[in-house]
Parts: structure tokens; sequence; C-alpha cells
């Protein structure tokens, strides 16, 4: 198993988009990249503790690369809005790859090129990528939020 974080906006339809994908394990929800310790949802909505919403995915390779996660990582959501996606505004909903190896940040970035050149953007991408920083795992109401309420994607 190899393990893969995302932000890309509201964790709740980020994490029924991975957890539909063969070969995705295992999802959970929760925050990334910032300055407080064990967050809340409370805290993080404020936008003063840095941290994202992210998607943090165990996944098999031998079943879906790292390549084909980005692909959805970029098909799923808006890469070109700086802390922004759709009605969400703040750096929680920050476009973020955090990266686990070194291999990871190299197909990253090659990705991030490739679709910056493609024009398919009119506007140039602001995703970040970073190493990987301590996850802390979102209150159990918001894992598999959308699944538990029926949905399978959110309004947008």
């Amino acid at each position: 198993m190899a393990l893969a974080t995302f932000g890309a906006g509201c964790f709740w339809g980020v994490e029924e988009t991975f957890r539909q994908i063969l070969g995705v394990k295992e999802t959970s929800v929760g925050y990334m990249g910032g300055e407080t310790e064990q967050p809340t949802y409370e805290e993080v909505c404020t936008d003063q503790t840095g941290h994202a919403e992210v998607v943090h995915l165990e996944y098999d390779p031998t079943v879906i690369s790292y390549e084909d996660l980005l692909k959805v990582f970029w098909e799923n959501h808006n890469p070109t809005t700086l802390n922004r996606q759709g009605p969400d505004v703040g750096t929680q909903y920050r476009s973020v790859i955090f990266y686990h190896t070194e291999e990871q940040k190299e197909i990253a970035e090659i990705s991030l090129k490739q679709l910056d050149q493609s024009g398919r953007w009119k506007n140039p991408i602001v995703t970040q990528i970073v190493p990987v920083a301590a996850f802390y795992r979102a209150e159990e109401y918001h894992q598999r939020y959308l699944q538990k309420r029926g949905f399978n994607s959110c309004h947008m």
C-alpha cells in the first residue's frame, strides 16, 4: 500500500470522489499544513490555523498509479483559484498536493507543468506541491460525510 494526500476544497466531495476509485483502499478526511496541533473543524474554519482540508488516501499502486490519482485530483477541482473552490473561500480550501516521497514530488511537478502548458486553464495553476506534514484526522461526523447521507457528490 502507498499513501497520497490532496487538498482540493471542501473535503467531503473530494473524499467521495477518491473513495469510489478502484485501488483506493481507505480514505480519511482531516487537516494538514498548519501550525495548530490537533485543530478542530471550528478552528480550521477561522482561517487562522493554516491548515488545508485534505483527503488522506491509502491506495494499491499495483491497481492505480499515483499519476492516475493526480488525474482525478486535477479533473475534480479548479486549480487556478487561490484559496477558493466554488462558494468556499479561505486558505483551508486551497489546492495542494502533499507529497509523501521524492518520486511523488517529481510526478506532481511534471503533472502540474504539463497541465499548465496544455492551455486547459485560462489562468495559471496555483496548486501548492509541498512535503507531507502532520495529518490531523477530522471529527468522525466528517468521515464519509456524503456517503452517510446518501449522496455521491456535493451540490457543486
